[in-house]
């Protein structure tokens, strides 16, 4: 498969990850014709695995080394060579495989990369929220913000951003486990946005923060480029 791989470049492979494919079909379905957009050829297996972010955040260290075995040999099966992901979380734990034939890429750099093909449609202030596995555990800042104000935004920051941003509260089990804290930093973040829109590349912050607004729009980041 290496061989093929180095014949032939390789496959890219979109990767919507579990909360997208399976609860946000519309997010997903965004993304695609966003890369067609951008003219990038890839290639989307529904039948993709999970990533394992939740079974090692659980403590299932074996567990997650089964699967991320198995993820590795599904990608070797179909020549991928290129993983491109929306999900912050599947981002982040693909890149801690440490498969040195397979690169791993969020999908805001893939946008940021090719943004002269993404048109400038909008106007006005807007929110930027700062995921947790995208921005402190990958260092990825300034390339959805310089996106936003290509497309004719002006990026009005959160109180706490960047470095310093709040957890939206929906991670690490804590929406299941204790619901009322975890609706409860919502609507603190919530409560810092001085704009009438608020957008996040996650998909986990996207729907915890949606559920939890009702006056502010929350957007998910392929929902401004469409």
């Amino acid at each position: 498969m290496n061989i093929f791989k180095k014949l032939l470049g390789g496959n890219v492979l979109y990767y919507p990850g579990c909360l997208t494919h399976f609860v946000l079909p519309e997010i997903e379905d965004n993304y695609k014709k966003i890369l067609r957009q951008i003219d990038v050829d890839f290639i989307f297996i529904p039948e993709f695995n999970c990533c394992g972010s939740p079974v090692i955040n659980a403590g299932y260290q074996k567990d997650f080394e089964i699967l991320k075995e198995k993820n590795i040999g599904f990608f070797e099966e179909h020549g991928v060579s290129k993983i491109i992901t929306n999900c912050p979380a599947c981002y982040k734990i693909l890149k801690d495989y440490e498969n040195k034939d397979i690169r791993i890429e969020h999908i805001i750099e893939s946008i940021y990369k090719k943004i002269y093909k993404i048109n400038v449609r909008h106007s006005g202030d807007i929110t930027y929220h700062d995921p947790c596995h995208l921005g402190r555990y990958s260092g990825i800042y300034e390339e959805p913000r310089r996106i936003l104000k290509h497309i004719g935004f002006n990026v009005i920051e959160l109180r706490f951003c960047r470095e310093e941003s709040m957890c939206c509260g929906g991670g690490a089990g804590l929406k299941t486990n204790f619901p009322e804290i975890s609706n409860k930093i919502a609507k603190m973040i919530l409560d810092y946005v001085e704009t009438d829109k608020l957008v996040t590349p996650c998909p986990l912050c996207y729907k915890h923060l949606k559920d939890n607004s009702t006056e502010i729009e929350v957007l998910e980041f392929s929902e401004v480029l469409i």
